[in-house]
């Protein structure tokens, strides 16, 4: 038996796990302690289940599994945030401008 064999899909059909509490609470805190947070839904993949990616008015984002398109929708309307789904959207610009600053902070420490 090979390595790869051993690895089993699970019944979803991704190798990703479900969403879990764990992420809700870290989702439920950026959106706490930061402004302007807006959630954009990334569909699920062969590798990964749906994420959220939780974007806040400077740029500053993170990313979460959550329980499908209807667990981030969920959230939006829980915590009143907009939820956009990325394939139809994309990304905003102000997501790109924090990467490219972070990247440029970080060449600059090396």
């Amino acid at each position: 038996m090979g390595w790869f064999a051993r690895r089993k899909k699970k019944n979803n059909g991704t190798l990703d796990r479900a969403s879990d509490n764990v992420d809700q609470r870290h989702l439920t805190e950026f959106i706490k302690s930061r402004t302007g947070v807006e959630a954009y839904i990334e569909p699920r993949t062969t590798v990964t289940e749906t994420t959220v990616m939780l974007i806040a008015h400077d740029g500053e984002w993170t990313r979460r599994r959550v329980d499908g398109p209807s667990g981030a929708f969920a959230l939006g309307q829980k915590h009143s945030i907009p939820v956009y789904e990325v394939a139809k959207t994309g990304y905003p610009q102000r997501k790109r401008d924090f990467d490219k600053r972070r990247k440029l902070e970080r060449q600059r420490r090396t």
